[in-house]
């Protein structure tokens, strides 16, 4: 009888350990999956001319406006509101030690390093990333990729090369413009409050800026872009299931992506501000 329990003790273990390693291969295969999306991307942007097929510049154009273009007004109003936010919260803090009129600083900097580019990365994540995933789940279950391979043509540089080009050039176009919103959005409130003028704001940042904090936003900016345009696409190419199968990856495309960009936003400031 203890032998036989023994061994009923040990059965959750071995199948929690085999559910581990399960879990640990299919992550480190979907990994390379990944990878190998990005480095057949990066060959066709590349060689797609040199091989008579090269990537589509009006697909690109399409992409940046639906990317990008579309995104102006609620990346536009959502910076606003943050840099709005963070001068409330610098005020308030500060006054406890008379120093109101350093907000200007934190707002400044806080702005071009950090919530500009994680605001518009989580924005391009749900809004575009879902998106994309959803619109390849639906042409690889109506088997439209399949097609687009029997007649000669990689889905890779067909679909996947405009995005990653698309992305990268607007992300980064949208991270500027939440800089230019954060800080107006913080200036008109700390305006309003310290009684300054927003010339006299303005002068301020542009004095506490360097290129460097600008830089480093676009930086964050262009490792969203690309972490967006690789889990949209490996979601959407892996789509199985019908309906149901395009929405449970629309979804996970989402967390997936809003993590890795949480994950990767936290290891880039560790890093850079070092």
């Amino acid at each position: 009888m203890k032998q036989y329990a023994g061994r009923q003790g040990s059965i959750p273990i071995r199948l929690f350990l085999e559910n581990l390693g399960r879990r640990t291969i299919d992550a480190i295969e979907e990994l390379g999956y990944i990878f190998s999306l990005f480095v057949e991307s990066i060959y066709w942007i590349i060689q797609g001319k040199k091989q008579s097929q090269p990537v589509s510049v009006p697909t690109i154009f399409r992409e940046i406006a639906m990317t990008g273009v579309y995104a102006v007004p609620i990346v536009s109003l959502l910076c606003f509101s943050v840099g709005m936010m963070s001068a409330i919260q610098g005020i308030e803090t500060l006054k406890v030690f008379g120093a109101e009129s350093q907000v200007i600083v934190g707002i400044a900097l806080a702005i071009t390093r950090e919530f500009s580019p994680l605001i518009v990365g989580i924005i391009v994540a749900g809004r575009s990333g879902s998106a994309i995933t959803a619109r390849l789940g639906t042409m690889q279950e109506s088997q439209e990729i399949d097609a687009l391979r029997v007649i000669g043509i990689s889905p890779v540089r067909y679909l996947a090369a405009p995005l990653l080009i698309a992305m990268l050039v607007a992300v980064p176009a949208l991270t500027i413009l939440g800089d230019l919103m954060g800080l107006v959005g913080g200036g008109i409130y700390t305006s309003i409050t310290l009684d300054m003028s927003m010339n006299v704001y303005m002068n301020r940042c542009l004095d506490i800026l360097a290129v460097d904090d600008v830089r480093q936003g676009l930086i964050k900016s262009i490792v969203f872009a690309t972490i967006i345009v690789l889990v949209g696409l490996s979601n959407g190419f892996q789509v199985r299931g019908g309906a149901e199968g395009v929405g449970k990856a629309t979804t996970r495309s989402v967390v997936m992506s809003i993590s890795c960009i949480v994950f990767a936003d936290m290891i880039f400031t560790y890093f850079l501000n070092r």
